[in-house]
């Protein structure tokens, strides 16, 4: 004789129940093949973090979503990756913001020099930050999670200590907002994306570049240019961004796989191992002979800030220009972020 099931028992069998039902549900999923691209080489720590992410995605989603790295420019230029993801191209991209001067004003306040402290709550803050406004600013594509780099800092063939050194020399920027700065200390901006800025120092088109440590190794910089400003200048912002199109054909339950790996705690996750890396280039190029890192005074410190102030009103002018908002109160909101994840300079 059966014996009836107690009160714990029946909500056991109903659990078990709705997870079968789940399960059977999900293994409804259509198969689903992500083409995830980025423009940095395989040897570069995004590649691991982009693995590591599309590993969970697949595990997360019972195997229906699988992904396909393209490093390197692969798909496309660096600087066509936001593109590329809007016009499906590529599912996910990774793209500069910087790299397009303008079209994207509000995030362009992460790039403003002396801001963030290191990448790991610097990515925290600017992503829980930008998540108000990435809907607004970059409507074509499916926003996942924004980031940053280490800080990085100013490399140059000739000794430099303070923003006048900088006058009449050539210089690669990381993004728009320094190539506003080194317009505003006299030099010339030499654009170029990352793999290609190695070249453009080899061949004397650039004097300097404004690159984060770990990557002047990464990409041989360091092997054309022996003078490193010790500062923690500035970072560059990134975003991880969907093809829209692709996010609405997955299924419910994919949507959700997604949206949980397109969060603030993902960001850094993705990106903390590459700020581990690029703060680890400090020691190494220390380390290496014949390259001279440079640690300045608080009173040249303060000639930095000091040049730097004017990029504060161009970003406002564009961010109420372009984008329509109050630049004052979109700035409050991110200095209340960096307060809360710590992440002052």
């Amino acid at each position: 004789m059966m014996t009836p099931l107690n009160h714990f028992g029946r909500r056991a069998l109903l659990a078990a129940c709705l997870a079968l039902g789940a399960a059977g549900a999900h293994a409804q999923d259509k198969p689903v093949q992500l083409k995830l691209s980025h423009w940095v080489p395989p040897s570069h720590p995004l590649q691991a973090a982009i693995q590591d992410w599309a590993d969970s995605v697949k595990k997360d989603s019972g195997g229906t979503i699988t992904s396909v790295i393209f490093p390197a420019e692969q798909l496309g230029k660096a600087f066509d990756h936001y593109d590329m993801a809007r016009d499906g191209i590529a599912d996910f991209a990774y793209v500069n913001p910087g790299y397009q001067p303008g079209r994207f004003p509000i995030i362009a306040a992460g790039e403003l020099p002396f801001l963030f402290r290191d990448g790991h709550t610097g990515t925290e803050a600017l992503d829980a930050w930008y998540r108000a406004y990435a809907a607004k600013e970059m409507p074509d594509v499916h926003y996942c999670f924004a980031f940053v780099h280490d800080p990085g800092a100013l490399h140059t063939r000739k000794l430099v200590t303070v923003p006048a050194d900088v006058r009449g020399m050539k210089l690669r920027p990381a993004d728009a907002t320094l190539g506003t700065f080194a317009t505003l200390l006299g030099a010339t901006n030499v654009q170029a994306s990352a793999p290609q800025a190695r070249d453009l120092l080899e061949r004397g088109v650039a004097d300097g570049i404004f690159f984060p440590w770990g990557s002047t190794i990464l990409f041989g910089i360091d092997k054309v240019v022996h003078y490193h400003l010790d500062v923690p200048l500035y970072v560059s912002d990134f975003v991880w961004v969907m093809n829209k199109a692709k996010y609405d054909s997955l299924s419910p339950h994919q949507k959700s796989v997604i949206d949980n790996h397109c969060t603030t705690a993902w960001a850094e996750r993705f990106a903390g191992p590459w700020a581990d890396f690029e703060h680890a280039g400090i020691a190494k190029m220390k380390a290496e002979p014949g390259q001279h890192l440079t640690e300045i005074t608080p009173a040249q410190l303060a000639l930095w800030r000091k040049a730097a102030e004017p990029l504060h009103a161009d970003w406002a002018k564009a961010v109420q220009a372009k984008a329509g908002l109050d630049p004052a109160a979109v700035f409050k909101a991110l200095e209340a972020s960096i307060a809360k994840y710590k992440a002052a300079y």
